[in-house]
């Protein structure tokens, strides 16, 4: 029976070890799922920070497309305003006829264009080309002398400052254009790289997701394991208990005794006994 003692001591050392082994596994995978868990928290508080940021960046761009839109209308709107007094002021300026012996200004601007369209396509000689600027320069001249003589008129002053005005509106119009759409591509850029690192927040999330409920899987493992060596060896202990001479707390129940030869071939196997069997050994004085 000494021998049989020392067995069962030996396995409650091994249950013991295991269970030391099981808990310290159980206790490092749990702090991995609370370091995983931490990552998971900061990646998910990055990715709504970011998804709200790109958010604002989104509304801020479609109000700025709706000024764009806008901006547009008017620059539209003003277009057709400067083409309305540019030609009011043109045929204000045909029904002037100019002073006696004077060329008419719209055959000075066509002649004018006439030489600028020769001098910037064509070959010319040191002296040709002299000649065509000289020539250039005097139609330039003789046009502002006649505008300025038709600006003496009143209503003509009045309908070229009209041009100017129109003219002056467009472009701003136009200007605000280019300037909106260009912060309205600014902002979608921003919006479009914020979603882009959005997604690569999510997809690292669902890593670390994945990874915790493996490690959380095995951690749960080891906890089961730690909590059954801790049975065995509560086990083995109410063997040792009744094998010293140990009251045992479960009385034998009314069933046939187990045979001492097959009691003894099983404890010696490393077979699991209970402390009925190692009570009724200890009745029959032979333990």
């Amino acid at each position: 029976m000494a021998d049989a003692t020392e067995d069962l001591e030996r396995r409650r050392a091994e249950s013991n070890t295991r269970a030391d082994d099981f808990r310290a596994t159980r206790d490092r995978l749990n702090a991995e799922c609370r370091t995983l868990a931490d990552e998971r928290t900061r990646l998910i508080d990055d990715l709504r920070g970011k998804s709200a940021e790109a958010q604002d960046h989104r509304r801020h761009r479609d109000e700025l497309n709706e000024e764009v839109r806008e901006a547009k209308r008017l620059r539209e709107e003003w277009n057709r305003n400067f083409q309305a007094a540019s030609d009011r002021a043109a045929e204000l300026k045909r029904g002037r006829a100019p002073r006696p012996g004077a060329i008419p200004v719209w055959r000075l601007r066509k002649e004018l264009k006439e030489l600028e369209f020769r001098h910037m396509t064509s070959a010319h000689t040191g002296e040709q080309e002299k000649r065509i600027i000289e020539e250039m320069k005097r139609l330039q001249a003789a046009i502002r002398e006649q505008d300025d003589e038709l600006r003496q008129d009143p209503e003509i002053e009045k309908a070229i400052a009209a041009v100017n005005a129109t003219r002056t509106e467009a472009e701003k119009h136009h200007a605000a254009v280019g300037q909106l759409a260009e912060e309205a591509q600014r902002a979608h850029e921003a919006m479009v790289k914020l979603y882009e690192e959005v997604d690569e927040l999510r997809r690292q999330a669902d890593d670390v997701q994945v990874r915790l409920i493996g490690v959380k899987a095995q951690a749960d493992e080891a906890h089961r394991a730690h909590i059954q060596s801790i049975e065995e060896v509560r086990d083995i202990e109410k063997l040792l208990y009744a094998a010293r001479g140990g009251r045992a707390p479960i009385a034998w129940a009314d069933a046939e005794p187990p045979k001492e030869e097959d009691f003894l071939a099983r404890l010696k196997k490393g077979e699991k006994v209970s402390t009925e069997d190692l009570l009724e050994l200890q009745k029959t004085g032979r333990g």
